[in-house]
């Protein structure tokens, strides 16, 4: 045979089931190595691979930080059925056939492994690799790589409790105090996965002399650890804006939606790499930094099975209970500025830097020379 100067015609792993998007542990990887060549070559083994890592990568200064865990680490001979061996375990490939080398292999157990991830300084990253040896020196190979997605249940108890929140922040002028702006909201649990509703019910108090802007925001908070240095980075996903409070007033949110986009679940496990999430409430005052409320939440893979909808999920899991945990809410009718006006849903994701808008323009007012006529009287017609 002369010196081989070509690679395989083919050389692909194909799993069994091309219609599984995602593994979690416990669950069998199985599927074939094909192989095709266009010249005749004695091979000494075919090797499987089955790899699973965490990577954090990125520079700080000068220094390269560098950081890497292992969940799986598989190997295999393969051996093909029925195919004559030479006395030393090679085998010969000739053209025109196509070789199958079949493999299967368990992940670990639930609980030992971390779900996927790629993100800008690290990656959570599983693949099968096939490794095609001639002499005892890799020759050629390939990859696949696929998704392993850890359960997240969404129903545990500790996921179902009540999110809530207040904070409030006093407003200056040139060092002269200039009232304050107030914001306490509530959602019904800690725990949602992608599609479900977010019912915020929360109340906003404007009593300085600017018009105020309230915003809420479902927030990625990624975290890299490497060489004993952390890495943050922060993502607005999904965004939902209320309506201008002009000073002296009050707003009112009752059940304002903002639904889970397709998000990757919470990483949980993972000493090198945390990404989280949190409903970002937050409020603009022209002239002065936001007030901000953050309720923490857990993206899962496994939805809310509560018996009614999944919009009313937040609402009707125990009326009495939600009743007692939620804002205080006015009886008499509504301000203007309660009245909804816009439910503008921004749900591009970049990355939240300033996140400056330009509608935040530094806008002035004094009560005592701008009032709003009084609301008009309800009625009843028969």
């Amino acid at each position: 045979m002369g010196v081989l100067t070509k690679k395989p015609k083919t050389l692909d792993v194909k799993l069994s089931d091309p219609n599984k998007s995602t593994y979690s542990g416990g669950d069998k990887v199985a599927g074939r190595v094909v192989v095709e060549v266009e010249e005749a070559v004695r091979i000494s083994a075919v090797k499987l691979f089955g790899i699973g890592c965490a990577k954090v990568d990125y520079n700080k200064g000068k220094l390269r930080c560098r950081e890497e865990i292992e969940y799986l680490k598989y190997e295999e001979i393969l051996h093909l059925d029925h195919q004559p061996t030479d006395a030393d375990g090679s085998i010969t490939l000739r053209p025109g056939n196509k070789y199958e080398f079949m493999f299967g292999f368990e992940l670990p157990q639930a609980g030992c492994l971390v779900s996927s991830y790629v993100g800008k300084f690290g990656s959570v990253q599983y693949y099968v690799k096939a490794v095609i040896e001639k002499s005892g020196q890799s020759y050629a190979e390939c990859k696949r790589y696929f998704e392993v997605e850890e359960p997240i249940d969404v129903n545990t108890q500790d996921l179902m409790a009540p999110v809530a929140g207040a904070n409030q922040k006093k407003v200056t002028c040139m060092f002269i105090p200039d009232g304050s702006v107030s914001v306490a909201a509530h959602i019904g649990r800690k725990g949602y996965s992608e599609g479900e509703d977010i019912c915020i019910d929360a109340q906003f108090e404007n009593t300085c002399s600017r018009i105020i802007i309230p915003k809420a925001a479902i927030i990625a908070k990624h975290i890299y650890l490497a060489n004993g240095r952390t890495k943050v980075f922060h993502e607005k996903l999904i965004s939902v804006r209320g309506n201008h409070i002009i000073s002296g007033m009050r707003d009112v949110w009752q059940g304002r939606v903002l639904r889970v986009p397709k998000l990757k679940p919470t990483i949980l496990g993972c000493d090198i790499i945390h990404v989280d999430y949190s409903l970002r409430i937050s409020v603009s005052i022209p002239g002065s930094e936001k007030l901000i409320l953050e309720l923490p939440l857990v993206i899962g893979t496994i939805p809310y099975n509560g018996m009614n909808s999944r919009t009313n999920s937040m609402s009707s899991q125990d009326g009495s209970a939600t009743s007692s945990t939620c804002v205080s809410l006015p009886s008499s009718p509504p301000s203007y500025s309660e009245i909804p006006r816009d439910n503008h849903m921004d749900s591009s994701v970049i990355p939240l830097l300033d996140d400056y808008d330009e509608d935040d323009s530094p806008i002035f007012m004094h009560v005592s020379e701008y009032q709003l006529p009084p609301p008009p009287p309800y009625s009843e017609q028969n």
